[in-house]
């Protein structure tokens, strides 16, 4: 079985979010002695591009409205990765130091239109194509409907949503930009009197999987005007709890840290990095140590975060660590908090991988008060090192966090989005804090939580072979 992931990211290539994460680790753990896993994305400006070597395998041209677009299919050279990776190169749109920006439609489409004329190419073709998120969600579509792609059709497609609120909507002017079909069926491509990628993929796609069991009940809910579609469509959906990749992270091996440690030396491993941490942002390692990491946006509940994180301050006994980036008046809105509280608050805006392994292996806990969260997989990473965390019960977090109030609970879960509750939860974190004996059972407990791909990936295979029959 023959298995193409297509996707807009992949770690380590690109990454903007979670789903990098995701496609560049579930094919590791798909690919057996009866399985090949693949994985398309662009060809990017990157450092990764620009660090690697890349060999021509196909050369064309496309056709994008009015305009005539050279492009390649490239493989990455002196390949580690774990999985066989095709770039799809097409210098005039997608060659860039960003994944995505205001206007993506053109962009996206060629992706599209340029990975399915490779593989009417190709004499074996794959089992199954797996698009994830709306920028791939026009192949299903046009795998079904558009009649160049005819001799494609009987190929399995499955959709991955990761995050439903961002659907790709484009206006019916560039109608004439996806090839040629019968117009009579264009019902398959509209939501609410435009085009809709999402959507359309939510349609034509075999099935449809969302990134935790919890999500895909919510979305049924809430998903930004796709509820009553998903509802009609659910009988070929799915949630399946997306996995982190065991061998990134992994504080035994883990070289961004300071000192790698396992769970027998859990305690001076994590001390060490904490100290370390603290000294470089000048905070108290004594104290528990909240911290966040990820994208400053209303999503992630990180607008509430200066008035939060000025009031939890403020009660004193704490530190508080950001890592992130997002909305610039948030961003001034914490940066202007360093001045108030040296010593005890710090923030980087922006990303930096060491520094979120780091984060991960020294913080006591990690803050994820989430409005949306598919299915979130900053917490798992956290558990893996032995942060516990504080999550608002949502989503992919409802599914892997149980608090600490339950049976064998582990984590800090509260169930609305306010300020007052988000402090809560950090009064609760030191209280826990305080008891010693529990907080470091506790640590040594989560630890031992098994998230890695092994279990989803078998769910993914379970999938893709109920639809080969």
């Amino acid at each position: 079985m023959n298995i193409l992931h297509i996707s807009a990211e992949c770690y380590p290539i690109a990454k903007v979010g979670g789903l990098a994460d995701v496609v560049g680790s579930l094919p590791k753990y798909q690919n057996s002695s009866t399985i090949v896993s693949q994985v398309m994305m662009p060809f990017y400006d990157t450092n990764f591009t620009k660090k690697n070597k890349f060999s021509a395998i196909f050369e064309s041209k496309i056709t994008i409205g009015n305009e005539i677009y050279e492009y390649r299919i490239l493989t990455l050279k002196n390949n580690s990765l774990g999985y066989d990776l095709f770039l799809v190169d097409v210098p005039k749109l997608l060659f860039e130091d960003f994944v995505y920006s205001n206007d993506d439609t053109n962009r996206f489409l060629a992706f599209q239109i340029a990975a399915l004329n490779w593989l009417l190419t190709l004499d074996k073709k794959p089992t199954i194509i797996h698009c994830h998120d709306h920028h791939t969600g026009l192949i299903p579509f046009m795998m079904t409907q558009s009649h160049k792609y005819k001799t494609l059709k009987n190929i399995p497609t499955v959709l991955t949503i990761h995050n439903a609120q961002y659907q790709g909507w484009f206006s019916y002017d560039k109608l004439n930009l996806i090839p040629e079909f019968n117009i009579a069926n264009v019902g398959l491509l509209d939501w609410g009197g435009t085009i809709n990628p999402l959507a359309a993929a939510i349609k034509c796609a075999w099935r449809v999987t969302t990134v935790s069991p919890s999500y895909m009940e919510e979305l049924k809910k809430e998903a930004n005007g796709l509820e009553s579609l998903l509802s009609h469509e659910s009988a070929k959906c799915l949630g399946i709890l997306n996995g982190i990749d065991w061998e990134v992270w992994n504080p035994e091996t883990d070289a961004y840290l300071e000192k790698k440690y396992k769970i027998s030396i859990v305690q001076s491993g994590r001390k060490f990095n904490k100290k370390y941490l603290c000294e470089h942002f000048n905070l108290d390692s004594d104290k528990p140590l909240f911290a966040f990491i990820g994208r400053l946006v209303g999503e992630k509940g990180s607008d509430l975060f200066p008035e939060t994180f000025k009031k939890a301050l403020q009660k004193g006994g704490i530190s508080i660590l950001l890592l992130g980036s997002g909305n610039k008046e948030v961003e001034i809105q914490l940066e202007e908090l360093k001045k108030e509280y040296i010593g005890s608050y710090n923030a980087f805006i922006g990303y930096d991988e060491k520094l979120s392994h780091l984060i991960y292996a020294g913080a006591d806990f990690l803050l994820m008060p989430s409005r949306v969260e598919p299915c979130g997989l900053n917490q798992m990473y956290a558990l893996r090192y032995g942060t516990i965390p504080i999550v608002r019960s949502i989503g992919g977090l409802k599914d892997t966090v149980i608090d600490i109030s339950e049976e064998n609970g582990f984590g800090i879960c509260h169930d609305t989005v306010t300020v007052s509750e988000i402090i809560n939860a950090i009064d609760r974190g030191v209280e826990l804090f305080k008891n010693e004996k529990k907080y470091k059972k506790i640590r040594k407990q989560i630890m031992s939580i098994n998230h890695s791909w092994d279990a989803s990936a078998k769910e993914y295979i379970n999938l893709y072979q109920s639809l080969k029959s």
